[in-house]
């Protein structure tokens, strides 16, 4: 066996694991946290966040050195296999919230993707060709692209409607990933210089244009985790991920893909049923449950009080209140009787 496909099989089950941390880190979170440097704060009082954190790092780790032994079209559609173990943990917890229609689109977005990179199979280049311009020009479409899908996560519908909790998840999670394209992009920049030594790192733009651009992307996912259903934001964070970076490769690396008429029509229909799967996806039954759960909390029981925890925990002083007004109602109840007869009040 390849050495790479165990690699790459290690860096989707970290990854898998880093989107169920940080989405169970992030959803109790108030929804007036949204981009704030104050949701920042919220995380960082809660270990299951740097549990994600630290599973995140280590699939990137994985994911790199898959990556130096073998090529983007034989590890990508490994690590694709991401999206089927978070809709495996979904149906554990959720159980019958999962319909054989979701697996197959979750198989489909997985299988589409893999089979695009391999048969497009991005190769040649050269590892450091652009100029500081094209990273700026890069950078600039990545930040209008990545704007626009925020700024579609918060317009209204048709009656003025606010977008839904799915919605919001959705677009945010583009925006996120658009985001963490770019940032391998940059990584690959600076693994050039790696080998050069710590003084030609440190005296390169690529470290600091990674710290910036990571951050910017943490921040991005972390709000798309907070705003809805992980059914509604991981399919995008795998797949716009390595579309973009790949995309990038060709623009700024000089990569090229095949474009013989058979691989033309063979990307084509692949990406068709990406597309596909993607809107089959967006309809599912587990997208739209969460969609009504937050929507009406009061079917959500287990969600409510896990809220109402986080609030207390937050607000030691309204939580002490609630108690004090908790030990005070029965007091008024008892005394009601033996204090007055009938028709008294």
């Amino acid at each position: 066996m390849l050495i790479e496909i165990p690699l790459a099989l290690a860096a989707s089950l970290f990854t898998a694991s880093a989107s169920i941390a940080l989405r169970a880190a992030a959803a109790p979170a108030p929804g007036e946290l949204r981009f704030s440097w104050r949701l920042v704060a919220f995380l960082l009082r809660r270990p299951l966040w740097f549990f994600g954190v630290l599973c995140m790092i280590a699939g990137f780790l994985f994911q790199v050195t898959a990556l130096h032994y073998g090529e983007l079209a034989v590890v990508q559609p490994v690590i694709a296999s991401e999206l089927i173990i978070v809709f495996a943990y979904l149906a554990l917890r959720d159980r019958a919230r999962v319909r054989t229609r979701d697996w197959v689109a979750a198989a489909g977005m997985a299988v589409s993707l893999g089979g695009f990179l391999y048969v497009a199979n991005p190769s040649g280049g050269a590892s450091t060709n652009a100029g500081l311009a094209q990273w700026l020009e890069a950078a600039g479409a990545v930040a209008l692209a990545s704007g626009v899908a925020v700024g579609l996560s918060v317009v209204r519908g048709r009656g003025r409607r606010e977008p839904t909790p799915a919605r919001k998840a959705a677009f945010l999670a583009i925006s996120a990933a658009v985001t963490w394209g770019f940032v391998a992009a940059v990584v690959k920049e600076l693994s050039v210089h790696i080998a050069q030594g710590p003084t030609a790192v440190l005296g390169n733009w690529s470290p600091y244009a990674l710290l910036v651009s990571g951050a910017i992307g943490m921040f991005l996912v972390s709000n798309a985790f907070q705003a809805g259903p992980l059914a509604a934001s991981q399919p995008y964070l795998t797949i716009v991920d390595p579309l973009v970076a790949s995309l990038l490769g060709i623009t700024i690396f000089g990569e090229h893909i095949r474009s013989g008429a058979v691989q033309l029509v063979a990307e084509a229909f692949l990406l068709a049923v990406l597309v596909g799967s993607v809107v089959l996806l967006s309809r599912s039954h587990i997208v739209q449950f969460d969609d009504s759960r937050a929507r009406n909390p009061r079917r959500d029981p287990a969600g409510s009080r896990a809220r109402a925890h986080d609030v207390r925990a937050e607000d030691p002083d309204r939580e002490r209140g609630e108690a004090a007004g908790a030990d005070k109602e029965p007091t008024c109840v008892e005394a009601g009787p033996s204090r007055s007869g009938p028709g008294q009040h």
